[in-house]
Order: structure tokens, then C-alpha cells, then sequence
């Protein structure tokens, strides 16, 4: 996954024909939209709340920054995925990207969460990011299964960091994959060739 493909770009998952393509400014009704289907509880590891249409023309100023990078999957005409890189080149991290991937409940189980996470994986390390982290709820076992089959490892727990609207704390995993780190490690047990 060293260069990210071209995008727009058709992908099946399981029977379902999916878009991938970058978000605009225009997109910012739809993504609102697939916000606010979505569970609360899915949107606790971001860090800012995405239903609601002011959070929505702050994501699109920032888009136009270059800090965001938010590529969106269509089917038909409604969002069903967004996979986002956050990086700010103008801090000590820049070399670091986060990865945010939230899927719609009814397109989960379908492989859209791996081939969003995978396109965006690739995308980021063109962009030259050279460590990537996500985070997610504890409890987010299939998000967290995700992240781990890219080769992402933990590397944080953070105890009550996020409340949800009903008061209720949770903690925060934090995962990462340090992109030569992990080339490094394949290249000593012969796995580059493998893969």
C-alpha cells in the first residue's frame, strides 16, 4: 500500500457497488446527514460532535487548510463511510497522521470498514505521513480488530477521556503503526516478498 489509487473509484462490498471519492465543501449536507444516522456512541472517539452543522462548516474550513483529508463512500446517493486523515504540519508531529473511520450501521459486516481504512492508510503515506493512530472506544472490539489487521498495535489506554451525552465516561484506546518500524520487522522475517 504505497500509493494511494486513483480516486473517484468503484468497489464491491458484498454486492454492494461503493464510491470512494474525495470529500468537497458541496458534501457538507450529505455528510451531516450520515452523521446524524449514526449512533451516538460511534461518534465518541472523535473529537468533535459531527451531527451538528457548525462542527460540519468547521470540517470543511479545515478541509480547504489541508489539515483534513476526508475521503467519503457513496451508495447511490447517501453516505455510508468516512475515513478522515488529520495532520498539522505546522506542529512537532507532523510526521504523524490520525486515521477516523466511521461506517453507517447498515453497510457494517460488509468489508467497507477494511477497504476505507486501507484506502486511507494508503493515502496518508502518500501524503508522507510516517506514523499513523487511531483511536476508538474500549468497547469497539470490530473497529479495533480493524486497525490491528493493518498492523496497528496499541499503545495507550486513557481512562474515562470521553463522555458520552448521557454522562457515561469510557476509556480510549489509542493504536499506531509506525510505517518503517513495521516495513523494518516484515523486511527481518522475509514477509515483504510474502505479501
Amino acid at each position: 500500500m504505497s500509493a494511494a489509487r486513483p480516486l473517484p473509484r468503484e468497489v464491491d462490498c458484498a454486492g454492494h457497488a461503493v464510491t470512494f471519492r474525495l470529500m468537497t465543501p458541496a458534501d457538507g449536507p450529505a455528510v451531516l446527514a450520515f452523521a446524524r444516522r449514526l449512533p451516538a456512541h460511534d461518534l465518541l472517539f472523535l473529537r468533535r460532535d459531527i451531527s451538528h452543522p457548525k462542527v460540519i462548516g468547521a470540517w470543511i474550513r479545515d478541509l480547504d487548510s489541508g489539515q483534513l483529508i476526508t475521503l467519503l463512500a457513496w451508495r447511490d446517493e447517501i453516505v455510508v463511510g468516512c475515513a478522515t486523515i488529520v495532520r498539522d504540519p505546522l506542529s512537532w508531529s507532523a510526521h504523524v497522521a490520525e486515521l477516523r473511520i466511521v461506517i453507517s450501521e447498515e453497510m457494517r459486516g460488509r468489508g467497507l470498514g477494511s477497504l476505507l481504512a486501507q484506502e486511507a492508510f494508503a493515502y496518508a503515506l502518500t501524503e508522507g505521513a510516517e506514523k499513523l493512530f487511531a483511536q476508538m472506544t474500549a468497547d469497539q472490539q470490530g473497529a479495533i480488530a480493524l486497525f490491528e489487521g493493518l498492523g496497528f498495535a496499541p499503545e495507550a489506554i486513557l481512562r474515562d477521556h470521553v463522555r458520552g451525552r448521557d454522562g457515561v465516561k469510557h476509556d480510549l484506546v489509542v493504536l499506531s503503526h509506525d510505517v518503517a518500524r513495521v516495513s523494518a520487522r516484515h523486511e527481518a522475517y522475509g514477509l515483504n516478498e510474502a505479501l
